[in-house]
C-alpha cells in the first residue's frame, strides 16, 4: 500500500494549487495563523475534526485529507502551457536534437534500453526490467484518450502546424500524422516502463534527472564512467519517434519529492513555431498542473495524479518500484520500409490490401518484431548471465489492440537471439574457455591489449594498459548462424554491456569456420580488471551519440589527442589477428591436434590450367561456403567464376571425402540448386552465354556417406561433362 505524504509538505503544497495563504485557510477555519504555520513546519497536527473543515476549504474529501496520497483537485485544473513566441523574432522550426535521429523504433529501443540500464539501481542487485507495449486505438478507446490528453485544447495548435506544413520537415510530419489518425481512425502508442530504475528525481526546475528530460537539451547526467547515455541527445529518439511529437510520461521515484514518490505525471509536446488567432507560440509545450509560482501562473509543471488519471492515460505501472513510464503518442517506424527482407508471415494487413500494408509505418506487428530484434542484437550481453553474475537487464514486448492482446507478451531470450555470442559470454562467465578451439561449442578466450594514452593532449606516452578480454567460438548449426545474424563477426561491448561496434572480420582465409567473436572491454572485461574506468572513460568519449562504434571524436580529441583513436584502431587489429590465429585451419598431417576444426576443413580443388579444354571457356570455383547440417549432411554455397567467353561448358559439381591415400569417395546429392547465374539440370550446371559469376547450393545424401560427415572434410570440384 502506498505510504502517505508528511501532513505538513502536503498541506503548503495545496494551499499553492488553491492559491490560498495560511492566514487565508487560518480565517476559514477560525484559528490562529500559528496553528496552520505549526502544522506545515511539522510542530504539530491538526485533530480529526479539524481535518473535516480543512477538507472543505480545499474543496476536497476527508479521506484525501487522511490519506494524503494525492493532490486535491482544488485550485488550476490541468492544463496545456505553450510557451510563447520569443520577443525578437526568433523561430525555431522544430527540436534540433530530434533530427538526428530517424523515426526507427530500432533505434528508440537502442536509446531507451542504454538509459534503463543506465539508471539501474545497482543497490538492489537485481536486473533492470524494461518493457515496450505497443497499443492501438481505435474508435471509443480513440475518442476517450484524446479526451484524456485535451486535445481540442491542442489542435488549433496542430492545425496551424499543418497550414505551414509544405514550408519545413517537422510540420510535414506531424501533418501526415494528424491525418492518419483521421483518416484511418486510428493511434498506435508505444510505451517503454522500466523498473527497478532511480526514476525522474529531482525539482522540475532545478538540477535533476527530472529537468534533464523534461525541460532541457542536451543535458546529460551520467550515473558512472560505465554509463552509455543517460538522458542526453538519446532521450529526443522518443519524441522523433512522435507524428504528433507528442511524449507523456509517468515516474515513481527512487528518492522522494514534495514527501511523494508515485505517479509524477507530466507531458511534453515538441511542434515547431505556429500562430494561433494571431498569437505566435515558439515550440515546445507541456500538459500539467499550472505554476501558481510562475507568471500569471502558466507555466505547468509535474502533477502527482491518481490512479484514474494515469489509467486514462495509459500510464498504469505494474507495481511501486522505481522506475518511469514513457508513452510515445502517434508511434511509427518510417525505418521499417528500408527492409530488405519481408515481413513475418503471420503479419496482419491493416488495410486488407497487401501492398499498402508493405508500406504501412505504423504496423503494430512488424514494430513489435523489429523491437525484439532490436533488443536480442544490442543487448544480448546485457541480458546475459552465468557464474554467479545475474543479467543486468530484462527486456520483454506486448502489442495490444483497445485493451485486447495482439501478439502475446514475449521476453527477449539472449540465448535464442544471439545463441552463439551467449554461449561464448557464459563459459567466460562461468571459466570454461580455453585457449585453443580443438572441440565443437567450445569458446576460446585470449587477452588484447589497450594501451591507453596520457590526457591533456600529450601525442606519446601511455597511462597504463588495459586487457580487453576477446572470446571466439564457433557455429553450430545453420539455426544458430541464421539467428546470430552475419557469421563471423566481431560485438565490441564496455561496462553497461550494450553492443557498441558490430564488424566482419577482415581478410579471412577461404574454408574459415563460421564464427562468432566478443570483444570485452572496459569495465566489460571486468570491474577488477586493470584500468578498467580508464578504459570506460576513454572509451565513452570516443563514442558518437548514436553509440554504434568506437574512433574518432571531438572530445576525444580535446580531452586526449588528435591522433587517440589509433590507439583503439590499434587494439581492434590485435583483436582481428587473434580472431584469424584461433579460427585458422590447422595444417594436414599434424596428428589429432586440431579436431572439429580439421574434420571440418574444406579444400576448394580447381582444375589445373593444362586440363581446361581450348576453345570453350571453363568454369572454376571461387569461393565456397560448408557446414555440417542437422541430419549429418553436408551443405555447400558456391560461388563460380567464369572467363570471358561466348561458350561456357556445362559443369558438374563432385563431392568427394578427402582421404590420406587412395581414392576420394564420391558422395551424391540429395539437393542441388541453382542460385544466381545458372541452371541446374540433371546434377549438370549451365550457364547462359556471356555470364562472369554464378552460385549453387546443395545438400549431400546422407546414405552415401561412408562416415559421419562431422568426422571428415569435404572437396569439391567442377568437371566437365557428364562428371565421371
Amino acid at each position: 500500500m502506498e505510504t502517505g505524504e508528511e501532513f505538513g509538505p502536503w498541506l503548503a503544497r495545496q494551499l499553492k494549487l488553491a492559491g490560498k495563504t495560511q492566514a487565508e485557510l487560518a480565517d476559514e477555519l477560525k484559528l490562529t495563523r500559528a496553528a496552520v504555520s505549526a502544522w506545515i513546519t511539522g510542530r504539530s497536527t491538526p485533530r480529526p475534526t479539524v481535518m473535516t473543515d480543512i477538507a472543505k476549504a480545499l474543496g476536497t474529501d476527508v479521506g484525501t485529507v487522511h490519506t494524503r496520497t494525492t493532490d486535491t483537485q482544488a485550485g488550476l485544473p490541468i492544463s496545456w502551457y505553450h510557451r510563447p513566441g520569443y520577443p525578437d523574432g526568433g523561430r525555431e522550426l522544430g527540436n534540433a536534437a530530434a533530427f538526428a535521429f530517424d523515426a526507427d523504433v530500432q533505434v528508440l529501443a537502442r536509446e531507451t534500453c542504454q538509459n534503463s540500464l543506465d539508471e539501474r539501481r545497482k543497490d538492489t542487485g537485481r536486473p533492470v526490467r524494461v518493457r515496450y507495449t505497443l497499443h492501438e486505438l481505435t474508435g471509443k478507446f480513440l475518442d476517450d484518450f484524446r479526451d484524456a490528453i485535451l486535445w481540442n485544447d491542442l489542435f488549433p495548435h496542430y492545425s496551424a502546424v499543418s497550414e505551414t506544413a509544405g514550408n519545413q520537415k517537422v510540420g510535414r510530419v506531424v501533418d501526415a500524422g494528424v491525418r492518419d489518425m483521421y483518416e484511418k481512425g486510428r493511434l498506435v502508442l508505444l510505451r517503454v516502463d522500466d523498473y527497478n530504475a532511480s526514476g525522474l528525481t529531482g525539482d522540475d526546475y532545478e538540477d535533476g534527472k527530472f529537468a534533464a528530460v523534461i525541460r532541457r537539451q542536451l543535458e546529460s547526467l551520467k550515473s558512472g564512467p560505465g554509463a552509455g547515455g543517460s538522458y542526453g541527445l538519446g532521450k529526443a529518439t522518443l519524441w522523433a519517434t512522435s507524428a504528433l511529437g507528442l511524449v507523456l510520461v509517468n515516474s515513481t521515484l527512487s528518492e522522494a519529492h514534495e514527501g511523494r514518490t508515485e505517479r509524477r505525471v507530466i507531458g511534453r509536446l515538441e511542434l515547431p513555431w505556429r500562430e494561433v488567432n494571431g498569437e505566435p507560440w515558439a515550440g515546445p509545450a507541456w500538459l500539467g498542473r499550472p505554476d501558481p509560482d510562475s507568471p500569471g501562473a502558466k507555466v505547468a509543471r509535474s502533477w502527482w495524479a491518481d490512479e484514474e488519471t494515469v489509467a486514462r492515460l495509459h500510464l498504469t505501472r505494474d507495481s511501486d518500484e522505481p522506475g518511469t513510464s514513457f508513452l510515445v503518442v502517434g508511434a511509427q517506424d518510417v525505418a521499417s520500409l528500408d527492409e530488405r527482407s519481408s515481413p513475418d508471415g503471420d503479419q496482419e494487413d491493416m488495410d486488407g490490401e497487401e501492398e499498402e500494408g508493405a508500406e504501412d509505418t505504423r504496423d503494430i506487428r512488424r514494430m513489435h518484431r523489429r523491437l525484439v530484434e532490436a533488443l536480442g542484437r544490442d543487448f544480448w550481453a546485457a541480458m546475459t548471465g552465468g557464474g554467479g553474475r545475474l543479467p543486468l537487464l530484462e527486456a520483454s514486448v506486448r502489442t495490444m489492440r483497445n485493451g485486447e492482446v495482439v501478439v502475446a507478451e514475449e521476453q527477449v531470450d539472449p540465448s535464442v537471439e544471439q545463441p552463439s555470442r551467449t554461449r561464448a559470454l557464459r563459459a567466460h562467465y562461468e571459466g570454461v574457455t580455453v585457449d585453443r578451439l580443438t572441440e565443437v561449442g567450445q569458446v576460446a578466450s585470449q587477452n588484447i591489449p589497450l594501451k591507453l594514452p596520457l590526457s591533456g593532449g600529450v601525442k606519446s606516452g601511455t597511462l597504463g594498459t588495459h586487457q580487453a578480454v576477446l572470446l571466439v567460438t564457433d557455429v553450430l548449426s545453420d539455426g544458430e548462424e541464421k539467428k546470430n545474424g552475419p557469421k563471423n563477426q566481431m560485438h565490441s561491448l564496455r561496462g553497461n554491456r550494450m553492443t557498441v561496434k558490430r564488424a566482419l572480420v577482415p581478410n579471412l582465409p577461404i574454408g574459415t569456420n563460421a564464427f562468432q567473436a566478443v570483444l570485452l572491454v572496459g569495465e566489460a572485461a571486468g570491474e577488477s580488471a586493470p584500468f578498467a574506468a580508464e578504459a570506460e572513460e576513454f572509451l565513452r568519449a570516443a563514442e558518437p551519440p548514436e553509440h554504434d562504434r568506437w574512433g574518432q571524436t571531438e572530445e576525444l580529441a580535446l580531452r586526449w589527442s588528435p591522433s587517440a583513436y589509433r590507439r583503439i584502431n590499434t587494439m581492434t587489429a590485435e583483436a582481428n589477428k587473434a580472431v584469424k590465429d584461433l579460427v585458422a585451419r590447422p595444417k594436414r598431417g599434424g596428428g589429432a591436434e586440431g579436431g572439429e576444426a580439421l574434420r571440418k576443413a574444406l579444400t576448394v580443388k580447381k582444375k589445373s590450367k593444362a586440363k581446361v579444354p581450348t576453345g570453350p571457356v571453363v568454369p572454376e570455383l571461387d569461393a565456397l561456403d560448408a557446414t555440417v547440417g542437422e541430419e549429418g549432411e553436408w551443405r555447400i554455397t558456391a560461388e563460380v567464376k567464369i572467363p570471358r567467353g561466348d561458350e561456357i561448358v556445362p559443369m558438374v559439381p563432385v563431392a568427394q571425402l578427402d582421404v590420406r591415400s587412395g581414392g576420394r569417395p564420391k558422395l551424391d546429392w540429395a539437393e542441388l540448386v541453382a542460385v544466381e547465374g545458372c541452371e541446374v539440370e540433371d546434377g549438370i550446371l549451365r550457364f547462359p552465354p556471356g555470364t562472369r559469376r554464378a552460385k549453387f547450393r546443395g545438400s549431400t545424401d546422407v546414405t552415401s556417406h561412408p562416415v559421419r560427415a562431422m568426422f571428415t572434410s569435404l572437396v569439391l570440384e567442377l568437371r566437365a561433362g557428364k562428371g565421371e
